[in-house]
């Protein structure tokens, strides 16, 4: 059944319910616990019994994954299974739990559920209150994942404390299986094979002048290969060469999150990363040479660069990588002009900032008039603010909680009680006289010291708990927040309103007299903006959907026809 079809009909009030509709169900646990399994069986018979009760739905045997991550989709045999069937037209509606049954990330759940509507099968994410098959549904979603995401992400942060208090106590974090070294109980300990290769590569890098790709070769012909018996890549021999590791150095904080749903980090200038000389890394070659040969490899890389045609950046900015210019099919590139007036950012092409004004006619965009026409545009998609307001609120407020400190505790309690254990086998082998006092006090002072680390921990277990209590989530203020940014009262969020936005070309004969642009969404709506600079937020020129309808696709077979 064609979508536009359906949500003609519950435009003209008829229910879901009403309609002749083959319905299926999605249901899955992340464990294999009991009481995960239990509730898998409730789940299964209650759509099961609901699809069955309803007079004008058709059941489809339901889809269920088991004890899997909702994290990834690539081990989720049966929800993969019912994303084939829903292309081929099995079936025309799925009911399940919530967001989260798809994907704990809800921009995988906006892409598989835009993917199913485009092969008109709609999604009722029953707890969460949203039907796909509603008008508003896709850009309900969409806003979701702008505005939850800040939420989660200070959340998922709270993890971090773990790492930085296990550096604290001196124990090595990152890579366990880390060429060259054995690690255990986070320490690390020199593997004499593995490390005459990496002393090998970088004598070769550094003293010899190779290359990486003549490296990569040169230890093929010696036999030397990696720990799974493949060649040493260029790629492995990169990282090799930059891991400060190798010297006997920490470093750290040398990416940057960029987005926590896509795992998307950017790489921070060096002059932002934390190193520092860790007498607990052992190192395998001199620090004399490390710095040698990475002197030699930033030399290489700035010289390949300055002789590459691409472009390599990060998206940083809202508007980043998102304006086109049409004449060239160039990203136009960020810069902050400063004037009595203050500061102001605006976009250029790139053809332009490289090459002047006679290589690229197209004016300057400025982001606050880039910013009105989008508001424009949102206020026009948001047809009832309360329900997405309603839908964003629980979502936010129903963000598992990342970091379990009961479980924390826990742990450390757990090796506290084992150290007691030892130090008192230790006294009794002491005054069986299997130890002498010596060796007595050697160990029993080591555990002593372990206990310190372990009242640590649980000291800044217990600090850290109640920082996030400070911080946790009130449903008022959140509302509150939401109810300014959607209301749009003062200056608009470009990252928010750059949630529904991907791409914006300005159009060939764009002057700076009149812009004329072509705004693409995520949703798949199209927009003409025509404006003169300097006259918004006050005036648009115009401002029209251009979005050209879609093709209808027919299911496998015919239904019934709507009454």
């Amino acid at each position: 059944m064609d979508v536009r079809r359906i949500r003609a009909e519950l435009r003209a009030g008829r229910s879901i319910y009403d309609l002749p509709l083959r319905v299926t169900f999605y249901a899955r646990v992340s464990t294999d616990q009991d009481e995960q399994i239990n509730s898998l069986e409730n789940q299964v018979q209650y759509y099961t019994e609901l699809i069955q009760s309803k007079p004008n739905w058709r059941f489809v045997p339901g889809y269920i994954d088991e004890g899997i991550s909702g994290g990834t989709t690539k081990k989720r045999d049966d929800f993969n299974r019912m994303i084939r069937d829903a292309k081929a037209g099995m079936f025309d509606f799925i009911i399940t739990k919530e967001i989260s049954r798809f994907s704990r990330s809800t921009l995988d759940s906006i892409k598989y559920t835009q993917e199913l509507l485009e092969n008109n099968v709609g999604v009722l994410f029953q707890n969460d209150n949203i039907n796909t098959l509603d008008t508003d549904s896709e850009f309900r979603l969409v806003i979701m994942a702008g505005v939850a995401q800040d939420e989660i992400r200070k959340l998922s942060e709270r993890l971090k404390f773990g790492f930085r208090q296990a550096i604290k106590n001196g124990h090595v974090l990152g890579n366990d299986k880390l060429y060259g070294y054995d690690k255990k109980d986070c320490v690390l300990t020199i593997n004499e094979e593995e490390a005459e290769i990496i002393r090998i590569i970088f004598d070769l890098y550094a003293n010899q002048k190779l290359g990486t790709r003549s490296i990569s070769k040169k230890l093929t012909e010696m036999g030397y290969t990696s720990r799974e018996g493949n060649a040493f890549n260029t790629l492995t021999i990169r990282h090799i060469l930059e891991n400060p590791k190798y010297k006997g150095w920490y470093c750290g904080n040398k990416t940057s999150s960029l987005d926590y749903r896509t795992k998307k980090k950017a790489f921070l200038d060096e002059s932002e990363w934390v190193m520092y000389p860790d007498p607990s890394i052992p190192a395998i070659v001199p620090e004399e040479l490390w710095n040698r040969a990475n002197a030699l490899y930033k030399k290489r890389r700035e010289e390949t660069m300055s002789h590459s045609s691409g472009v390599s950046f990060q998206n940083r900015y809202p508007y980043s990588a998102k304006i086109i210019c049409e004449e060239h099919g160039t990203t136009f590139h960020r810069q902050v002009l400063e004037n009595k007036k203050g500061k102001q950012e605006v976009w250029q092409c790139k053809i332009y900032r490289s090459h002047g004004r006679k290589a690229c006619s197209a004016p300057q965009i400025r982001s606050s008039e880039v910013d009105a026409i989008l508001t424009e545009i949102f206020k026009e998609l948001m047809k009832d603010k309360q329900a997405i307001i309603d839908s964003l609120v629980k979502v936010i407020t129903s963000v598992p909680k990342e970091v379990d400190y009961d479980r924390l505790r826990s742990r450390v309690q757990e090796e506290m009680d084992e150290i007691e254990k030892k130090k008192d086998r230790l006294l009794d082998l002491s005054i069986a006289g299997a130890l002498d006092v010596e060796e007595f006090k050697k160990r029993n002072d080591a555990l002593n010291v372990r206990l310190r680390e372990c009242e640590s921990q649980l000291s800044a277990i217990r600090q850290e708990e109640e920082r996030a209590v400070d911080n946790k989530l009130n449903e008022a203020e959140i509302r509150r927040i939401l109810e300014r940014e959607l209301s749009f009262e003062g200056e608009p969020n470009s990252a928010l309103l750059t949630t529904i936005l991907k791409k914006i070309v300005v159009k060939k004969g764009s002057t700076k007299e009149e812009i004329h642009l072509d705004i693409y969404l995520k949703l798949g709506q199209q927009y003409e903006a025509i404006y003169s600079p300097g006259t918004l937020p006050t005036s648009i020129n115009r401002l029209r959907n251009t979005t050209p309808r879609r093709p209808i696709r027919r299911t496998l077979f015919p239904l019934e026809p709507l009454a």
